[in-house]
């Protein structure tokens, strides 16, 4: 069979380095299987503190580029998730680019889990979007490279609730700097995307006295968390003008933008969202001038790689909900060190981070 000739014209000009997403990325994985349909990308973002881990998200993406931009936006989240938290883990993720409602079998598991075991450990998967502990087991059936497998089998679980813990303390941090109390009572507070993490935060803050209103694509699962949390619902996309305390986005990422930041009523923004804001520089400091406390997010959603990291450390539960825990204080701290430096508060955790990743380099080089 004859290769097609492609025009140079239909190339996209430095497609990857050219990204700004790229962000000097170490390494970028494409996977291709023909016999089970995989279509995957790795991210390895940086492995200077070490081994890059990171969740494997699957997804129905419009085009290849949506999906590399995204694995290259996650990716390098997790450097600097794993660099605040103090975990001597690098940044990476995976994405599938399929619809796992439908397309994800044992088959492309484990062929995706062969691509990971090729890395030799320098890539860590997990679970993340449209994945399952029981996929992590399959996986483990083909490399040991891959952590929050079952309990059973000697693994950390399910991540997403702790990961909706460590949001929980994040947002009370958050309510603690901007109203003086982090008690949550009485907050009106929207959750954006209920799944395993917004599910659990919905609990949390529910059992404090919060009113909580949901919003999500899927109408079913709404009506059923609405019944069992004693929730207010809102459906479509606008929302952000509501009359409400915090905005918790909990599902994709970049709700925070020019069109969302002009509407929002909000004083405190703290969710489990990856990638929350837009353009980091602009949309942080757009949020900086309203007076809208923005809690990072790449520090408050840490609570699932502390969980998967006691696999790689060999801690127990108990060590993973206490180093959870410390978020409140972390992020009390960057509001602090925010106001202290007139910086947003998305750069004074991003400062933190990059600190510890230069001092560890110029050690290594030392």
């Amino acid at each position: 069979m004859m290769s097609e000739i492609i025009d140079t014209k239909d190339l996209k000009n430095d497609p990857v380095f050219g990204q700004l997403s790229f962000d000097g990325h170490e390494q970028i994985v494409f996977c291709n299987d023909e016999d089970t349909g995989l279509k995957a990308i790795i991210g390895i973002h940086n492995t200077t503190l070490g081994p890059a881990l990171g969740g494997t998200r699957m997804w129905q993406y419009k085009t290849e580029w949506e999906a590399l931009n995204d694995v290259l936006r996650l990716s390098r989240g997790m450097t600097y998730k794993s660099a605040i938290t103090g975990l001597n883990l690098g940044g990476g993720k995976a994405v599938i680019i399929g619809d796992a409602k439908t397309q994800k079998n044992d088959a492309l598991m484990r062929k995706f889990g062969e691509f990971v075991n090729s890395l030799s450990g320098k890539y860590i998967t997990a679970e993340d979007v449209g994945m399952e502990t029981r996929d992590m087991d399959i996986i483990r059936e083909v490399t040991p490279h891959v952590t929050g497998v079952s309990e059973s089998i000697g693994g950390s679980g399910n991540p997403s609730p702790v990961t909706a813990y460590g949001v929980y303390m994040g947002m009370k941090a958050a309510a603690k700097y901007k109203f003086g109390s982090d008690n949550l009572a009485g907050k009106k507070v929207l959750v954006q995307g209920v799944g395993h993490v917004g599910e659990t935060l919905v609990k949390h803050i529910t059992d404090e006295g919060a009113q909580v209103i949901l919003n999500d694509i899927n109408e079913a699962r709404l009506e059923e968390l609405s019944k069992k949390y004693n929730a207010n619902v809102v459906l479509g996309n606008d929302i952000y003008g509501l009359d409400i305390d915090i905005y918790a986005p909990c599902a994709l990422g970049a709700t925070i933008n020019d069109e969302s930041i002009a509407q929002l009523k909000a004083s405190v923004i703290a969710g489990a969202a990856n990638n929350q804001l837009a353009n980091e520089l602009k949309h942080g400091k757009m949020l900086r001038e309203r007076g809208i406390a923005y809690a990072p997010d790449f520090l408050i959603n840490a609570g699932g790689i502390i969980n998967v990291y006691a696999e790689v450390e060999g801690y127990d539960k108990a060590e993973s909900i206490k180093r959870t825990e410390n978020i409140y204080n972390t992020t009390l701290e960057i509001f602090e060190l925010a106001e202290k430096e007139n910086i947003t508060t998305h750069q004074a955790a991003f400062n933190i981070a990059q600190g510890r990743i230069d001092q560890r380099k110029k050690e290594q080089n030392s």
